[in-house]
């Protein structure tokens, strides 16, 4: 398939992010081929997925993540701020996310972290990947150098990517020097000649995230394996899929009626 549709923190566009919800609405989606999503940790150790390090903008808990027990994020409701129709939708573990769709889609995790927020979270990640066999079904991505450099030490056999919203001249050398296959970049950073050199050095390129055709098609026009990150499987159909057949385009539901990935894509 030209131009894989990667569905950021599942069908974000419709559902609320990070959610079950998110991710089986994911699933239903025939052109989906891969799911990104952001992994954290509560006080007790138990991987979860949420992006933000604190839980205001989307569950109507308050504070950082980092000072809640699973149990007590277990109890917050994680779809009401989207739409009524997500009322009580619960904040996922990663356990859970990986048994629903293991063996369905290919995996972007991204490891949310900064400085020593969560320690050991790395090898709760990779343990909970391999326990399922997934290795070559997941990818591991971060920021964070030293994060993928851990991930590297402590992980073998599993790839790593770094993320980035820029384009600096050393950026092939550093992917070497952090041995990672997988490059996540914003796509306005990202051209035709750093896909091409990355593609031919084994390194598989997605760019985010873009929600609109103009965006997709210029981007897709870049190089035919780019990983297009999109809150909208949809839109990602009419620009790209089955000849850019003309599709029905549901209206995102969002608080405010913002659309703005410049603000909350990383």
């Amino acid at each position: 398939m030209r131009n894989p549709c990667v569905a950021h923190r599942g069908f974000s566009g419709i559902a609320p992010e990070n959610t079950m919800a998110a991710v089986q609405l994911a699933m239903e989606q025939e052109d989906v081929r891969w799911i990104e999503v952001d992994v954290q940790c509560s006080k007790d150790g138990v991987p979860l997925l949420i992006h933000d390090f604190t839980l205001n903008r989307t569950t109507n808990g308050r504070g950082a993540v980092k000072d809640k027990t699973w149990a007590e994020l277990q109890s917050l409701d994680a779809g009401s701020w989207k739409s009524k129709t997500y009322r009580g939708e619960r904040l996922p573990s990663l356990d859970e996310f990986l048994d629903a769709i293991a063996g369905r889609l290919r995996v972007n995790l991204e490891i949310k972290t900064e400085g020593n927020m969560y320690p050991g979270l790395e090898e709760k990640v990779i343990s909970a990947v391999k326990r399922r066999h997934m290795e070559h079904e997941v990818v591991l991505t971060s920021f964070e150098p030293r994060i993928l450099a851990k991930i590297k030490e402590i992980g073998r056999g599993i790839r790593t990517g770094l993320i980035i919203d820029r384009q600096p001249k050393d950026l092939l050398l550093r992917l070497k020097l952090l041995h990672c296959s997988f490059l996540s970049i914003h796509y306005r950073a990202l051209t035709a000649e750093l896909a091409e050199k990355a593609f031919k050095h084994g390194i598989e390129v997605m760019a985010w995230t873009m929600d609109d055709v103009r965006s997709l098609r210029k981007t897709a026009a870049l190089h035919p394996d780019i990983l297009l990150c999109t809150n909208r499987p949809d839109v990602w159909r009419q620009a790209i899929g089955r000849g850019n057949t003309k599709y029905a385009i549901v209206k995102p539901q969002s608080p405010g009626g913002e659309d703005d990935d410049e603000q909350i894509d990383r």
